[in-house]
């Protein structure tokens, strides 16, 4: 088939994109749309001749797709670049099928209170919050203050007023907890996330039910403080291995504290999962980068950050029609991952 000419990006149009994909401008502009009935593979030849023509939809284009353009701001401050990683790949391969732009923005906690007025002064027409800022009560309050819509990702305990995206963290850990006393563990090391984060007083709960359903009493020794990083994760595992009566099994908050765990076991000579079973969660890029591969339970960041675009947009679009908007809390399925790092507890 003939391909058209490159084009000026100022004079190309929604059919010059169908003529270079071989498709009807209508299925171009419900890919634009996001709209979900076009097959995979129409899909990707649409995406791939936007992007080798550069093209940006018109007024006029949008209006046949359906929807008006969308400006959304991503918030982040966390420090798991495993994590982020994830999520991003998942927020914009959403907004590029939604026509939908993306302004990233960094900050720190201290000061994300100021980044999220910045966005908001842009003009972004609302803002995904990833953890732990999904937690941050200042930013919410003033997301609130100018009626920007907000969607909270991974919180343990959404507001009622905020769009949420989250796994069911107690239960999760509660899964894990219950796996690491089938293969026979009873000294279960626990290493807590960041105690500004709902989810992390979540998982703590869910571990505690997993002992309590098998008839396992609780040690206070066992459950140390962990911050979702790294070195909070060797910390944590010296600290427990370091104990007279170290346990057998340790279930890291993240992966990366997990990942830490395997390493502080390795220092000591201590083989994973011979000597110490070793479990994680997330399942993020690091879970199997590590030698051996983490056991880890399976949040679907990409998927969640895909969500969070698509109720945020859908929030806009019905405040811009002049409905009342809806906030709901979207709860996706988690999955428990084996793969090499746990096993039963070796005899003394």
């Amino acid at each position: 088939m003939q391909k058209p000419a490159r084009r000026q990006r100022s004079a190309l149009t929604i059919h010059d994109v169908a003529r270079y994909a071989g498709v009807s401008p209508m299925t171009v502009s419900r890919v634009i749309n996001g709209e979900k009935n076009v097959r995979e593979s129409t899909r990707e030849a649409v995406n791939a001749a936007i992007r080798d023509l550069n093209y940006q939809p018109n007024p006029a284009a949008r209006s046949l797709a359906g929807a008006d353009l969308i400006r959304i701001g991503l918030l982040y401050s966390n420090p798991s670049s495993a994590y982020l990683s994830e999520f991003l790949v998942g927020g914009l391969d959403q907004c590029s099928r939604s026509n939908i732009q993306l302004v990233v923005e960094k900050c720190d906690e201290e000061h994300a209170e100021d980044a999220a007025a910045r966005l908001v002064n842009q003009g972004v027409d609302g803002i995904i919050l990833p953890p732990p800022l999904c937690d941050a009560p200042q930013v919410l309050k003033t997301l609130a203050a100018s009626h920007t819509p907000a969607v909270a990702v991974a919180t343990g305990r959404p507001p009622a007023d905020v769009s949420a995206v989250r796994i069911d963290d107690f239960e999760a850990a509660h899964a894990m907890t219950r796996h690491l006393v089938g293969l026979g563990h009873r000294r279960i090391g626990f290493i807590k996330g960041h105690p500004n984060q709902t989810a992390s007083q979540q998982r703590l709960e869910g571990y505690l039910a997993g002992l309590a359903e098998a008839g396992v009493a609780s040690d206070p020794a066992l459950i140390v403080q962990g911050y979702f990083t790294y070195r909070s994760g060797l910390d944590g595992a010296e600290q427990l291995l370091a104990l007279s009566d170290p346990p057998t099994a340790i279930f890291a908050s993240n992966d990366d504290m997990a990942a830490a765990t395997i390493a502080a076991a390795h220092r000591r000579g201590l083989d994973v999962p011979k000597d110490l079973t070793v479990v994680g969660y997330d399942d993020s890029a690091l879970a199997t980068t590590v030698w051996p591969e983490l056991t880890t339970i399976r949040q679907p960041i990409a998927d969640m950050s895909r969500e969070a675009v698509t109720l945020l947009a859908d929030e806009i679009r019905s405040r811009r029609s002049g409905e009342k908007p809806q906030h709901p809390h979207a709860l996706q399925a988690f999955t428990l991952i084996r793969r090499q790092s746990d096993g039963p507890p070796r005899k003394r």
